[in-house]
């Protein structure tokens, strides 16, 4: 079967429509390209279902690859039939085509094998066939030598049986539906390691159904079992599962069948369920990755949206109590102008010197926002802050700093600014941050962003590509100022990658800002395809052709010109102008190179060129009341800010230097599987106090307020 084929059927897709975006992502291009600019040719397929595209189809050829080199393998050992060819053909599963593969895989010494070297294998045949009126008779013949007595034989002659029992596709079919339908998830508590105040106490003595036990759940049993705190099981009832397998292999009830009987318990508890329980704990282990992983992409998805403030002068605070607050003055462009440390809190308590020197910097620098850090003294310092006399206009913002102390003591940070410590370059990360989150949060690992869960138990590699995957996709959906953006932003860009990253910024600063996109390709390195890749989603402010400054590839700009044109007009002209936007009749531009779709989005944008999608950043404040987790008390409603979304509820930040958690049971007074459908990340919400547990340094919060 064709990749195209097997693809648009698991995913319900045209196979048209698959087949072209498969010759695309073949032929280099991105998923963002793809999406915006190639609708024509996949029928306007979206990110989401061109990366299952993509993900189906490293599968397929990994299937494939698998495929020949059991057909090889087979073959080489003279035993590949026409039939078994076609079975291992027609396989659609991993799973199954490694059960066509067992009876020939290599083995280690086994207790059958062991038995076959003793000459059992045919009375194991016999018993098989459940034809033997007296199967301790027809054994004796097997006795004399190296076999010894009856009970030996018979033995052996079961282990073999039990072998070709859990090496049958049918056989283990059973096993795995039983599995299916009926396994449970047990986790026992390792005898010492039963304390109280564990974290770990909910999973003492813990049964759930596998169908049912939510992955987040599944990755907690995990981390307690990698930990040595607990033994983990997942297994359906052993009986049961051993009739099953009766059913399908004892034709008769015999001596003879007595024995398959016997073999049959061996095969199950010996061989088939240890390994089908294997099987299902990766599986349940990869489901429960996947579901964490795509939770934290959503998040950082959202994080990397939140709205920026701009191009302002930003004087940021990074809060501390003996160590002092780090301050620093940055330009509209984020540039550091100017570092020193006030000391507004206990031990020094140098608050009027402290709020002189702000309000000094504060005119000095024209300083037009104030980000402070929501870490220690974060709260203090918010409350210090407002207590200075700042020019009117002049507003504080608290910013999110989880992973500025990651960049602070990166070699990213160090290469911009090599003559300052990490306490300045901390700083400079939460006013950056203000000024455009994305921009300043492509330069740390998206794990130490603190918006995920479990994301240090999942697979590291699914993991890195996903948050790639969505990083790209943020930053190419927002667009980037060429003149502006970091070789760490660049890089992100569709086709660029970091080392044209690089090339980009280094040609920028030889050559003075970039009038045009044609101009990329002067770019050492930066080819016709990477530059068809790219164009479209690079902003050049001020450009001479408005549409350089806009969503509209390059590629399209003949047909901008042919609509000016016709309307008599210059293209500048057209920018903004609603009415005679819509005045344009889309159909007569229709052709090969432009259809209705791409005619449409070049429409769009010409009503809003380069429009960011982020809105802009409002200050929040929290409750002047409550500063503290003692200050929380119960029936408590007060306002907060929502720092993380997981699949069993959402944390809010109320300002107490703990987030607290509303569980997904609370978050709106219907049923909700999806946090995601009530809540979104950094949103402004009012909470409940339900419950304050100092002790474990949990937070209960409800959003049910009637």
């Amino acid at each position: 079967m064709q990749a195209s084929t097997s693809i648009s059927q698991e995913l319900q897709l045209k196979e048209n429509n698959v087949l072209s975006a498969l010759q695309l992502i073949n032929e280099g291009a991105t998923i963002p390209f793809i999406s915006r600019y190639r609708k024509e040719r996949t029928g306007g397929l979206d990110e989401v279902q061109l990366q299952n595209i993509k993900e189906a189809y490293t599968s397929f050829q990994e299937l494939e690859k698998r495929r020949l080199f059991i057909i090889s393998t087979i073959e080489e050992q003279g035993a590949l039939s026409d039939e078994l060819k076609k079975r291992i053909m027609d396989c659609r599963i991993l799973n199954e085509l490694e059960d066509l593969y067992l009876p020939f895989k290599p083995k280690r010494k086994t207790k059958a094998e062991a038995a076959r070297k003793l000459g059992l294998e045919p009375l194991a045949v016999a018993l098989m066939k459940q034809d033997i009126s007296n199967p301790e008779s027809f054994a004796q013949r097997f006795v004399p030598g190296e076999v010894g007595d009856l009970d030996i034989a018979l033995s052996g002659a079961r282990d073999i049986m039990a072998e070709w029992i859990s090496e049958r596709p049918a056989a283990r079919d059973i096993v795995r539906k039983h599995f299916h339908h009926s396994a449970r998830v047990k986790s026992k508590v390792i005898k010492g390691k039963d304390d109280a105040d564990s974290k770990f106490r909910d999973y003492f003595d813990f049964e759930e159904s596998l169908s049912r036990c939510p992955g987040h759940r599944m990755l907690a049993v995990r981390r307690a079992e990698d930990e040595g705190v607990v033994r983990v099981s997942i297994t359906p009832d052993r009986k049961e599962g051993i009739e099953r397998l009766e059913r399908y292999f004892v034709r008769h009830h015999t001596s003879a069948s007595a024995q398959i009987q016997l073999a049959i318990a061996d095969s199950y508890k010996r061989l088939l369920e240890p390994s089908i329980e294997t099987e299902f704990r990766n599986s349940a282990k990869e489901e429960a990755d996947l579901e964490a992983i795509n939770v934290f992409a959503e998040n950082l998805r959202q994080l990397l949206l939140a709205p920026p403030l701009g191009s302002k002068r930003v004087l940021a605070i990074d809060p501390g109590f003996r160590t002092g607050c780090k301050v620093v003055c940055l330009d509209e462009q984020g540039a550091l102008l100017h570092n020193e440390t006030i000391y507004p809190h206990p031990p020094q308590n140098e608050s009027k010197r402290a709020a002189a020197k702000i309000n000094t910097l504060v005119q000095t620098y024209k300083i037009q926002a104030i980000a402070i850090g929501n870490g220690t003294a974060g709260r203090e310092t918010e409350r210090f802050i407002q207590s200075v006399h700042l020019p009117a206009g002049t507003e504080a913002y608290v910013v999110n700093e989880n992973g500025a102390s990651i960049y602070s003591a990166s070699s990213i940070a160090r290469a911009e600014f090599p003559n300052y410590d990490v306490t300045v370059r901390g700083s400079v990360s939460i006013g950056r941050r203000l000024m455009d989150p994305l921009s300043e949060l492509v330069k740390i690992d998206a794990k130490a962003i603190g918006v995920g869960q479990y994301q240090h138990d999942v697979d590291q590699k699914l993991l890195k590509e996903k948050l790639d995957t969505t990083v790209e996709s943020v930053v190419n959906h927002v667009g980037v100022g060429l003149n502006t953006a970091s070789e760490h932003l660049l890089q992100y860009v569709s086709g660029i990658g970091p080392k044209l990253g690089s090339a980009i910024v280094a040609y920028r600063n030889e050559n003075g800002p970039f009038e045009s996109r044609m101009q990329l390709l002067k770019v050492s390195g930066l080819g016709a395809k990477a530059y068809e890749q790219c164009a479209g989603f690079l902003r050049i402010a001020d450009a001479k052709n408005p549409l350089d400054n806009s969503a509209v590839h390059p590629e399209s700009y003949a047909v901008v010109t042919q609509i000016a044109k016709d309307l008599k007009c210059e293209i500048k002209d057209i920018v903004r102008n609603n009415e005679l936007i819509d005045s344009i009749q889309i159909d007569r531009y229709v052709n090969d190179a432009a259809g209705l779709p791409t005619l449409k989005d070049i429409i769009s944008e010409l009503k809003k060129p380069g429009r960011d999608p982020r809105g802009k950043a409002k200050p929040f404040e929290f409750s002047k009341d409550v500063r503290k987790v003692e200050d929380l008390q119960v029936g408590m409603i007060l306002p907060g800010l929502v720092t993380n979304i997981t699949n069993f509820g959402a944390f809010v930040d109320v300002g107490v230097k703990q987030d607290g958690l509303v569980h997904v049971s609370q978050l709106a007074d219907r049923f909700v599987s999806d946090p995601l459908e009530v809540v979104k990340l950094n949103q402004e919400v009012r909470v409940k106090v339900l419950e304050v547990d100092l002790a474990r340094k949990r937070i209960a919060f409800t959003m049910k307020l009637g």
